[in-house]
């Protein structure tokens, strides 16, 4: 699916450098904020789009019908002294072959994004030196975003983007403004830091969820349209991990990454199809992973 052409053939760099990687909105929200200019979150809105969309990510390729569909929301709950206290949902998709059908590779929500944005400011991608903290957070979903996509289509595929979010935690927690460092760092008792999340996937013990992450998409959804029963039946055999996983890593961020992203799937796939034993199964480590959405997962059963 993916059509991955080193950008290293000389005759065709002329091309690939207008060969992005993602198709974003980008929306800024700021209902609660009375005392500010509200261009400026129209400037940061056009600004912020124009920089996910045009930065050269990666030295992979991507045809125009293969960038990435993800939705940013910027929501701004204050803004002081040119300094915007927010929070940010972020969303991903990708396509599922031989469908119309589109499946979440990511949806997640930080409530620490905190930067400092003046009308018009420049935003740029200096990886040597994060000293924006709004782009070091768009970089750093970005680089997710995209690690994601490509561990969906080959085994631990997304390997080289992971490391480069991984490299954007690590110049951040060494930061001097305590406030933009709270999302940088692993002091939050929920697991739901950046720093958490880009962990949980670099850490070898994670190896199998990251496998399991691509058989779920490229062996399973992306053979939804030629075998449904067999597609359904590869899920169902391999979600045992998340159960494993979260029994030795309770709470885990990327265990959560995983289930925010796939819930309403799972719950869609098993309650409209699948024998009576893998309903059962597939119920059964569900709720064991994540017992406050029993009555959701429950819909399986009916």
């Amino acid at each position: 699916m993916h059509k991955i052409i080193s950008i290293f053939l000389a005759s065709f760099l002329s091309i690939t450098l207008c060969a992005q990687e993602l198709n974003c909105t980008f929306t800024v929200n700021a209902p609660s904020v009375t005392d500010v200019n509200k261009q400026v979150f129209s400037t940061l809105q056009s600004a912020v789009t124009e920089f996910l969309n045009n930065q050269k990510w990666t030295e992979l390729v991507y045809a125009d019908n293969e960038k990435i569909s993800c939705n940013f929301v910027l929501l701004v709950t204050s803004v002081e002294n040119d300094v915007f206290t927010c929070e940010l949902q972020v969303q991903a998709t990708r396509p599922v072959y031989g469908t119309s059908y589109t499946t979440g590779l990511l949806n997640t929500r930080d409530k620490k994004v905190i930067f400092t944005y003046r009308e018009f400011d420049p935003i740029e991608l200096n990886t040597s030196s994060y000293d924006s903290n709004l782009t070091a957070v768009l970089a750093y979903y970005a680089y997710l975003i995209i690690g994601l996509d490509l561990d969906s289509f080959s085994r631990l595929g997304g390997t080289a983007a992971f490391t480069a979010a991984e490299q954007i935690v690590n110049s951040c927690q060494s930061r001097t403004n305590d406030a933009e460092t709270a999302g940088w760092n692993m002091a939050l008792p929920d697991n739901s830091t950046r720093y958490s999340l880009i962990n949980d996937i670099m850490n070898d013990s994670f190896s199998g969820l990251r496998d399991f992450y691509y058989v779920y998409h490229r062996l399973a959804l992306d053979n939804m349209a030629k075998n449904v029963d067999n597609a359904r039946a590869k899920i169902a055999e391999n979600i045992s991990i998340l159960r494993d996983m979260n029994r030795k890593y309770p709470g885990a961020a990327f265990i959560n990454a995983f289930l925010n992203a796939k819930n309403d799937e799972l719950i869609n796939i098993f309650s409209k199809f699948g024998t009576s034993e893998e309903k059962k199964n597939v119920h059964e480590i569900l709720v064991a992973v994540n017992p406050t959405l029993v009555e959701r997962y429950n819909l399986i059963l009916e």
